[in-house]
Order: structure tokens, then sequence, then C-alpha cells
């Protein structure tokens, strides 16, 4: 993969009122979270899609990215979150995915950071710049989509769940993260933006997300980095939201005494903060987890903090932390070998990284969950969702499979 001499320029704007509606309507590529985020317009300059082969994928990104960044010629005097030179990426779960770990390159991003508005343009060195008008698209109509069990049926998800909880008996591990698929369809020349949006407005705290066909909500930050300094979220342990007030009171009551839950949460905090520590400096962590309130569950969060290690980039932390404890189990190699043993399907970017990256090594990076995979077909465009669940000594199948159920709520709500 040989890199590009580029040309960026970025400039502030006035307020634009829906960063979406200048998104392709087939093929959305956005990031959003509270109204804040970047959305690119117009035909993509590149997508860059390294072959399986001797070198991890998500290696080769990381280079190719850093050989691209120190050529670009980047005018940006508005300095933000997600201006100047920016890709959105997402990754496969699996080293040995048939899917695709992909770098979109844009060529023109409208971007919004609070009351501030930019946009950027993208081309090759010695390229015209054509400098036509940013331009909206109108929203196409609304659309209902289909989705019924894929490859693992509920009851196959349950043998699996003890299947796992067989192994972790016998001492192989001490949790695994199960994930079950929902397939389908909606009608070919749906306007996906409408999915995206739905999703954003629905659940504004998550990360909504559109990259080459992957789109989702997911409320689980794997890393941040701005201006040097690098944020994480761990999230793992959930209930179920309560039916009124007193519910609601009595789970969170009970998932903040849960040893199950408490000990799952300690297991992913320990694993993000032993793969940080060799790219950054100074890591912390909060000493006990916090409630994390959403729309429809409670998770246990922990929040961890460090400086970027000199010559890192987010790309590289995105590697050294994927995939976490929160959607692979522990031990890691494990817990990927029980995955590829007891899932009968191919998870594909499913609970991988998804997120931006911009040139001085910045950016944000989710793990995609409550997301589906967007395809089209020759007459309709087919769609996988996943839901995945913490296995753990102790686990219930059945209670297993009701998570799941919950997890693919925002997902199956919006598509209806």
């Amino acid at each position: 993969m040989h890199t590009t001499h580029l040309v960026v320029e970025t400039r502030e704007i006035d307020p634009v009122e829906d960063l979406l509606a200048y998104a392709d309507p087939a093929h959305p590529l956005a990031w959003l979270r509270r109204g804040d985020g970047i959305v690119s317009v117009g035909e993509p300059l590149a997508a860059i899609r390294p072959p399986a082969g001797d070198e991890p994928r998500g290696a080769a990104l990381a280079t190719f990215w850093r050989g691209m960044a120190a050529q670009a010629e980047i005018d940006d005097a508005v300095g933000l979150p997600g201006t100047g030179l920016v890709a959105f990426g997402a990754f496969a779960f699996d080293e040995e995915s048939a899917a695709d770990s992909v770098l979109v390159v844009p060529t023109k991003v409208l971007g919004r950071h609070g009351d501030r508005f930019w946009e950027t343009r993208i081309r090759v060195a010695g390229a015209s710049d054509p400098d036509e008008e940013f331009a909206t698209h109108p929203y196409g109509p609304h659309w209902a989509g289909t989705v019924g069990p894929g490859a693992q049926s509920p009851q196959g998800y349950q043998d699996s769940v003890r299947a796992a909880l067989a192994r972790i008996a016998g001492g192989e591990l001490s949790k695994v993260v199960l994930a079950r698929d929902l397939t389908g369809s909606i009608p070919a020349g749906s306007d996906l933006r409408r999915l995206v949006r739905a999703l954003s407005t629905g659940y504004p705290d998550t990360w909504a997300f559109a990259v080459d066909g992957l789109i989702g909500a997911s409320p689980e930050t794997l890393v941040t980095v701005q201006n040097g300094t690098v944020t994480a979220r761990v999230l793992a342990g959930t209930i179920g939201r309560g039916a009124d007030a007193d519910a609601d009171t009595a789970a969170s009551a009970h998932l903040a005494s849960s040893t199950k839950d408490l000990d799952e949460h300690q297991y992913a905090v320990q694993s993000v903060l032993a793969s940080l520590r060799p790219h950054t400096r100074a890591l912390a962590a909060s000493e006990q987890p916090f409630l994390l309130k959403l729309p429809n569950l409670f998770h246990l969060a922990t929040d961890v903090e460090g400086e970027l290690g000199n010559g890192e980039s987010a790309l590289d932390l995105v590697r050294a932390l994927h995939p976490t404890a929160a959607v692979a189990g522990t031990p890691t190699a494990a817990a990927i070998a029980a995955i590829r043993d007891l899932e009968p399907f191919d998870r594909g970017r499913y609970a991988g990284p998804v997120g931006w990256v911009d040139a001085a090594g910045n950016g944000e990076w989710a793990i995609a969950l409550r997301c589906a995979q967007f395809t089209a077909a020759a007459d309709d465009i087919r769609v996988t969702a996943y839901a995945g669940a913490g296995i753990v000594a102790g686990s219930d199948p059945e209670s297993e499979l009701l998570e799941t159920r919950v997890k693919f709520r925002p997902l199956v709500d919006a598509l209806a």
C-alpha cells in the first residue's frame, strides 16, 4: 500500500442545522454524539482495505495512516476534534474474519463541536479543487425492515452458553462473551441516514456511527485521544432498567452489589490497563465503578486516563486494546478460541473497533455494539445484527438470552 501526498484545508463555517442531511443516503459515513461529530460529503477519496496476510490488518492500516499523515499538507485554522485530515475506520472483530478492516478517507467533511462548525476539503496534490458548495440530499421515504433469527437460534444460543459454562468449569477460561445474530432485509434504495438519525436522537449519549455499511449506536468507548491525552471508558456488568422508579432503583442497587457483575467488571478494567501501559505514560483508573444509565439499561462503568506515548497514534491504541475482556473474555486467546467454536457465524465487524483518526494521531474509537451490517443485494439490502452477553461462572443461559434481547432493542426498534 503506497501513500499519496494529500492537500487538506479546514475552515470555519456558519452553523449547519443537520449534518446528516449532507451525507450519502445509500452509503452514509458519519460519527455523531449529542449533535457533535463529523459527516463525509460526496464520494470518498479512498477506502484502504489491507488483505489478510502475515501482518495483522490493524497494523497495516496504522502504518499506512502514519505515512499518509506525514506527507499531507494540512491547513487547519480550526483545530478541534475531527478537523484537518481524518479517516473513518471499522475493523473486523477477529483477525481470521472474512470481513474487511477498512479506513475510509473522505474528500469533504462537515463537522460540529459545540457551537462551532467547519468544512474540510481533501484532495490529492496536483488535482484541481472542485470548489462546489456542499449540498444536502432530501431524506428518502420512511422504510421498515424485518429481522428474525439468523444462524444462531434462541435455543442454540442457550446451548452455546451451557457449552461455555462447561469450559469455564473445566478451567479453560474465566469469561467469554457470546453473541447471537438476527438477519433480514430492508427495501432496495432505502435512505440509511434515517436509521443513523433515529439511533442518534434516540440514544444521544452513545456514539452513533455509519462506516462502510456498519451502522449502530455504541455506548462503549474503546479509546479517545485528544491533544495527547488518552481516555477510555470500560463497561462490563449489565442489568435492564425497571418498569417504574421503584423497580429502577432496585435494579441499579442489585447491579451495584452483584459480586458476579463486579468481578466481570474488574476483569475488563485490568485488561484495558495492561493493554494501554506500553503505549502511554501516567495511566490511572478510578477505584470504584459508577452506574451508567442508558434509556434501556444500567452498566457498571470505569474511566481510565493517561498520556499518549511518543510516535503513537489512536490506531496503535486500538490495536493494543482490541479485543477487550468486555467483548471477548478472559484470558483473551482462550476466549477467542471459544467464540470461534461456539458461535455458528463470523461476527464480521460486530464488537470490533469503529471510529476516526486524524493526522496527529488523535481520534475517537468505540466498540461496534448495538449495530448491524447492511449489504446491498440484487433486489434488497441484507441486514445482519448482533448482540452478546458476558458468560462467567454462575451465568444462567435464559438470563443471558434475555440480556441479548434487551441489547437488540435499540436497533430492532429503529429498523421498525
